[in-house]
Order: structure tokens, then sequence, then C-alpha cells
């Protein structure tokens, strides 16, 4: 004859049996929560080298911009001299001829 287990064996049992389930359960949980982590922590690396090559394409298309600006600015500068050149030379014979006559008094 089997021997029937007293209510507190019987409470005993469940509370291994809910013990065991709940490290199951929690096993669970913590490696969801890992997997999370990781997951979020990829995730992290993706946006970081994404946005550095977006800063990196900005940086390098602002640059060659500059550059561009750079170049016309002493493109006009070197025209400029050249037509102020031009001008001082046509402007020196007349200039030499006027301070001439007033030094001559006429």
């Amino acid at each position: 004859m089997a021997e029937e287990k007293t209510l507190l064996q019987q409470i005993r049992e469940k509370e291994r049996e809910l013990a065991v389930e709940v490290d199951k359960v929690k096993a669970e949980t913590d490696a969801a929560i890992t997997a999370a982590r990781n997951e979020a922590e990829d995730l992290i690396c993706t946006a970081d080298k994404a946005g550095k090559t977006t800063a990196e394409q900005v940086y390098w298309k602002a640059r060659g911009a500059t550059a561009d600006e750079i170049a016309d600015l002493k493109r006009e500068a070197e025209l400029a001299r050249e037509t102020t050149g031009l001008q001082s030379e046509r402007n020196l014979a007349p200039a030499v001829e006027r301070i001439v006559r007033y030094v001559k008094g006429e």
C-alpha cells in the first residue's frame, strides 16, 4: 500500500516543482535580456558607424566646396590684379605727363 503524503510533504514537493520552473523561466529571461543587450549594442555600433560615415561625407563635401570657392577667389584676385596692373600702365604715361607739366609750371 502506497503511503499518502502529508500535507506538508505535498506543499514542499510543489515548492520544489515551482522552484525548478522559476529557475527555468529566470534562465530564459536572462538569456533574452543578454540577447537584447547584444542586439542593442550592435544597433548602437551600426548607428555610430553610419553617423561617422555620414559626417565624413559631409566634411569632405564641404571641404571640396571650400577648396573650389578658394580657387575661384584666387582666380578673381588674379584677374583683379591683372586688371589693376593694366589700368595702372594705361594711366602711367598721362600721370607722368601731368606731374612733369605741374613741376614745370605749365
